[in-house]
């Protein structure tokens, strides 16, 4: 079997994904206790769900083929990544995105996916057309506009670019936002352990970034910002 075709199958079970409020993550249920039961099992991401996951330090793509719950009741997947399966906890999982329900989208979306993954910072910056000055005016924005001063990958294309961002849009948004140069403005915010959100700093903890990270980053636009 050719890896196309093989890759091609993997997506032929793609399942309809429901939205929840859970960061930028969807998430189609939420698992409840079983009578009887005192343990309340976690929220877990459904079958044929795209993720990024971390496995031995080593950063991977790929399909949650199954899940399960353990008897304390986090959640675990066996995720196939380019044929190889890996069995992860639901901490591990850094990233999700429903998977398209038609095999032809979804094998698109999947190998875009892979891609966006591996790029290099300033390809993300060029391929969202996002620069440094654009992404400064975005922590400005948060500051003076937004009372909880939070910013999320799929309100910093709106606020730039004026238009609801694309799945991998909102992945590579996600990347850029975690970048050194976005920390300079912006820290983590966490959710089950996952970043799904960026909160921007007080105006004297940019200075303070900014000079430190120019001190290492010379040539970076944002030193000439």
């Amino acid at each position: 079997m050719t890896p196309f075709i093989a890759l091609l199958f993997l997506f032929s079970s793609a399942n309809a994904f429901a939205p929840s409020q859970y960061g930028h993550y969807r998430i189609a249920h939420t698992c409840q206790a079983k009578k009887g039961d005192d343990v309340e099992q976690q929220q877990a991401f459904p079958v044929g769900t795209f993720v990024e996951f971390v496995e031995k330090k080593r950063v991977h793509i790929g399909k949650i083929t199954s899940v399960e719950h353990k008897s304390t009741g986090g959640a675990r997947y066996d995720v196939d990544s380019g044929g190889k399966h890996y069995g992860i906890a639901d901490k591990a999982v850094s990233f999700a995105m429903p998977c398209p329900n038609t095999p032809g989208q979804a094998l698109k979306l999947y190998q875009q996916f892979e891609e966006a993954q591996q790029i290099s910072e300033k390809d993300i910056q060029a391929k969202l057309d996002i620069s440094a000055e654009l992404l400064e005016m975005a922590w400005e924005e948060a500051i003076e506009e937004d009372e909880s001063h939070e910013v999320t990958p799929d309100s910093l294309i709106e606020l730039i670019h004026s238009h609801a961002g694309s799945a991998i849009e909102k992945y590579m948004a996600w990347k850029l936002l975690k970048s050194d140069m976005a920390h300079v403005f912006f820290k983590d915010l966490k959710n089950h352990g996952r970043v799904v959100s960026f909160k921007a700093k007080a105006r004297k903890a940019v200075d303070a970034a900014k000079d430190q990270f120019c001190k290492t980053h010379e040539d970076e636009e944002l030193c000439f910002v």
